[in-house]
């Protein structure tokens, strides 16, 4: 199926005056204009490219892949305004169109602002939107409490900093609870500590039960989920592994692994660590 909105593979199927015709399995087709043909390609090859509308209304394909693609969110910039809405800047000779009335205020040239693309049945066209709280509106979270998320920050408000959760849920960072900046547009890891009954997920930018430790401590917890919760070294480890490993002596490892199993955070073995399943 010949999708708008997603970059998928396709057959190369014929050569006309005007580019490559690419193919589906189902028998749809597709104009790759040449101006992104290859240089080099064979009949019935597979290419990646991406499906949407040009700049005269018709649905062909490119090579260029975009900065978002349909049913995702983005942070953006502003390239042009004109009397339809603005146009963001997402990879592609034809920008995307967020319309005014999905601004959620006056959109300005050289702003970046985090939008959600989705598809316009009625025109059948990629338009994007700064009302992001609409989009995320869901029936139910699939989260666990202290799972790790991916977020990305989308508004700034007096009780903390509004975040798309997995790229679907809403969630909030509180700002009495924010020991770094954060700033709109940013993506990054952060932990759920509660599911409220209207569905919105307070979350922390620390696991849950950590509290205030020492750096040390800190620093092998960072290295631990980065390396999926686990790191082969123990106290019986070589201590220039462990240097090597964490920049830490092997006296300094051991107090720091000693404190996080006081707290219950992780599980000391043999030859290894691991982060406690909680």
């Amino acid at each position: 199926m010949i999708t708008i909105g997603i970059t998928q593979f396709l057959n190369i199927d014929r050569l006309t005056d005007f580019g490559l015709f690419l193919g589906d399995n189902e028998g749809n087709e597709v104009l790759l204009p040449n101006k992104y043909v290859p240089l080099v390609y064979e009949f019935n090859d597979q290419i990646e490219v991406f499906i949407y509308k040009d700049s005269e209304d018709r649905i062909v394909a490119t090579t260029l892949i975009p900065k978002v693609e349909v049913y995702q969110y983005a942070y953006l910039q502003v390239n042009a305004v004109n009397s339809v809405g603005a146009f963001m800047d997402w990879g592609l000779e034809k920008d995307l169109l967020v319309p005014f009335r999905e601004q959620n205020g006056q959109m300005m040239v050289g702003q970046w602002y985090v939008i959600f693309v989705y598809r316009d049945f009625a025109s059948d066209r990629l338009v994007g939107t700064t009302k992001i709280k609409k989009s995320l509106h869901v029936e139910s979270v699939d989260l666990q409490l202290n799972q790790k998320v991916e977020v990305m920050a989308f508004e700034e408000t007096d009780r903390g900093m509004q975040v798309i959760v997995e790229g679907k849920y809403r969630g909030i960072i509180y700002a009495n609870e924010t020991y770094k900046p954060v700033f709109v547009g940013d993506i990054f890891s952060c932990y759920v500590k509660h599911i409220r009954t209207d569905l919105l997920i307070d979350l922390s930018l620390e696991r849950i039960g950590r509290g205030k430790m020492d750096s040390s401590s800190e620093r092998i917890l960072n290295k631990l989920d980065k390396n999926k919760g686990y790191l082969h070294l123990s106290d019986n480890s070589d201590p220039d592994e462990i240097k090597d490993e964490l920049q830490m002596s092997k006296k300094t490892f051991k107090q720091a692994i000693g404190t996080l199993y006081k707290k219950g955070l992780i599980v000391i073995a043999k030859d290894s660590i691991s982060l406690k399943q909680h």
